[in-house]
């Protein structure tokens, strides 16, 4: 994977209702990393790995990173958490790009705006990336959402099953648009 140059990581988050959302509300994450993707049109290259997950709303569970409510917001946000967690784990220095459909969440991530709330989540994440730019060169941009961007739609894919507590179609038999 080394050779593929810039990786691309694609993330999402999700929550069902996304109003008068608690520490009950369910909320998912989900993170596609992608190969030899241009960035450009619908979505080219190979998908190398998946993950996706449920946005962890209890401090006790050893998974929990600081989310105090399940939304859309704190989905987006562990998926950037998740992403700057897997480049760290990789131990190798490249270039990553953190694709989102989410400016909020980039913007929180890199620092550019500031929070008002879910406070530690926020500065968890931003101290990951701030660890991460110490080892490697990661960049994040805008995607439209819901444009049929494949890996965009299958990060949302992945969010959306994981807030639903449902697995995702297996990447084979899914397409984009599919939730």
């Amino acid at each position: 994977m080394a050779a593929a140059g810039v990786i691309r990581l694609y993330v999402d988050g999700s929550c069902l209702g996304n109003q008068n959302v608690d520490s009950q509300t369910p909320a998912g994450w989900g993170l596609v990393i992608v190969t030899g993707d241009t960035g450009l049109g619908k979505g080219s290259g190979e998908l190398f790995e998946e993950k996706s997950g449920k946005v962890i709303t209890d401090a006790s569970d050893e998974d929990f990173i600081g989310a105090e409510i399940g939304s859309n917001n704190t989905g987006e946000l562990s998926a950037f958490a998740h992403a700057l967690r897997w480049i760290l784990a990789r131990d190798v220095t490249g270039e990553y790009i953190i694709r989102t459909d989410s400016n909020y969440a980039g913007n929180i991530t890199d620092g550019t705006w500031n929070a008002k709330a879910n406070l530690a989540l926020v500065l968890r994440v931003r101290a990951l990336w701030d660890e991460v730019q110490k080892v490697s060169e990661v960049k994040w941009n805008h995607v439209r959402a819901h444009r049929g961007h494949r890996w965009n739609e299958r990060a949302d894919h992945l969010a959306a099953r994981a807030a639903a507590d449902e697995a995702p179609v297996p990447f084979t038999f899914w397409k984009p648009g599919m939730r």
